[in-house]
């Protein structure tokens, strides 16, 4: 037995152990955790996951495109965390940032002396320490530069373009590298978050320079004019680089949970290509005037839909029941075996890789146009808050696979039913929808290819785990 145990220490202490440090959002904790799966399913490297109770819960209950047994192997670690406020979103509010979040991010702030401990601990263990936080983690995790053995890495939750236009370009008032003709399209962006929230932000970055370099979920196929931009600032910096994106444990995502959602079976049912999925992330709220616009125009539009109809999240989505939106009197009942409406959390991935959805109605976070693109499938671009509007800039002028919902310079205005028929019918219904797929299907398939065995990003992957086990 005490051969075993020595055996045992022995191995540990020659392993490199992976730290991930996520950022308490949804679309965050999701990146984070798929990540998290490939090193230690593809490279059986020992994982573990630091945040609170509460949301290391939300992130395995919402965990996307993963199977029970991916998940078994990370080791959480639930950090005692102060109770934290977790208001309800306002529905009526001036901007559709979701302020309901900040005592949650908040609260985080205050995890820097935990995650410490842990950090030493799991370094006196082990060979090597590699932490890969979030960028709005960086204050948190500042004690691995005491560590002999340790190393950090962001990863980056946003588009490269997002970052190198928002935080290369107009902080040191260099132009951002577009043509004249995209310049004048490309999006103004007000402030739209709160004054507490930029606070945040601000004291998170002042602690980003600790990082050995960067992990980015993109690819040089999506991004390559940015990432090289990126790498020969990064170079200044004696930063490294990787493009590692998409981020899924597997190139082919269909169907690949235990249960089997009943959007998925209705899918089955569907003709290919002919459904639009309707979400809007996790932290998107609606007003009722909102809703009653949508569900209008997605009815008169007489196109095949699944609309996932949730209200943003709390800090805390265990703590109350969400708001139940009404509908138009009698409208599930009109739409019936045309539209699906689900109130639950549905299974992204899958839905967008399931042959019968054409077309994705999207708030477009990074984390849904990754997936967006990775799936082959065409989006009606409708930003909400924050960077969206430049990713929604990105699908629909760089890529050229989508088609916006409404300009970002009359977000403030009321979408109405017969915009949103409009761009509806257009995208799935008209010759111009069915070159939008085909380019999107044609950029899905070589993304796809990029993320097996010798692809662009494998490649990367393969690289960086070569440097943080060398």
């Amino acid at each position: 037995m005490d051969n075993m145990n020595n055996e045992m220490l022995i191995k540990q202490e020659n392993e490199v152990a992976i730290i991930m440090v996520p950022f308490p959002a949804q679309s965050h904790l999701n990146q984070q955790l798929q990540l998290a799966c490939i090193f230690s399913s593809s490279y059986d490297l020992p994982v573990h996951f630091i945040g609170s109770a509460t949301h290391n819960h939300q992130a395995r209950v919402r965990a996307n495109g993963l199977k029970p047994s991916d998940i078994a192997k990370i080791h959480f670690h639930d950090i005692p965390t102060p109770d934290f406020a977790s208001p309800a979103p306002d529905p009526n509010a001036f901007t559709k940032f979701p302020s309901q979040l900040l005592p949650s991010y908040n609260a985080c702030t205050l995890l820097r002396d935990p995650i410490s401990l842990l950090l030493r601990d799991i370094s006196s263990k082990s060979r090597r320490v590699v932490v890969v936080h979030d960028v709005l983690m960086s204050y948190n995790v500042q004690d691995v530069i005491s560590l002999h053995n340790a190393e950090s890495y962001i990863f980056n939750c946003v588009s490269v373009f997002c970052m190198y236009s928002s935080f290369i370009c107009v902080p040191n008032g260099m132009p951002i590298p577009l043509d004249e003709d995209l310049l004048k399209k490309l999006p103004k962006l007000g402030p739209d978050a709160p004054e507490e929230i930029k606070k945040l932000v601000d004291f998170q970055l002042q602690y980003r320079d600790i990082r050995a370099g960067d992990l980015y979920n993109s690819n040089k196929l999506l991004e390559g004019t940015s990432l090289d931009l990126m790498e020969k600032f990064a170079s200044t910096q004696n930063k490294k680089q990787w493009a590692i994106g998409p981020i899924f444990l597997a190139a082919k995502v269909d169907h690949v949970s235990d249960k089997r959602n009943k959007c998925l079976d209705w899918l089955d049912n569907q003709p290919p290509r002919s459904v639009l999925y309707v979400s809007f992330g996790s932290s998107t709220t609606f007003s009722d005037k909102e809703v009653m616009e949508l569900a209008m125009g997605l009815e008169r539009s007489k196109q095949k839909f699944v609309w996932v109809l949730r209200d943003g999240d709390r800090g805390n989505i265990f703590s109350e029941e969400a708001r139940r939106f009404e509908l138009p009197d009698g409208f599930e009942e009109r739409v019936e075996g045309v539209g699906l409406v689900v109130r639950e959390w549905a299974p992204q991935l899958e839905i967008l890789a399931h042959s019968s959805t054409g077309g994705f109605m999207s708030h477009c976070g990074w984390n849904s146009c990754i997936e967006c693109i990775t799936a082959g499938v065409p989006m009606a671009a409708w930003a909400m808050h924050s960077e969206q509007p430049l990713n929604a800039f990105f699908v629909t002028e760089i890529l050229k696979t989508g088609l916006l919902v409404r300009e970002w310079k009359n977000h403030e205005e009321l979408v109405t039913a017969s915009a949103i028929e409009e761009v509806v019918r257009k995208l799935m219904a008209s010759e111009e929808g069915d070159e939008l797929r085909k380019r999107a299907e044609e950029l899905g398939a070589a993304v796809r290819v990029s993320i097996e065995k010798g692809g662009a990003s494998q490649l990367e992957l393969d690289s960086f785990i070569a440097h943080i086990t060398r």
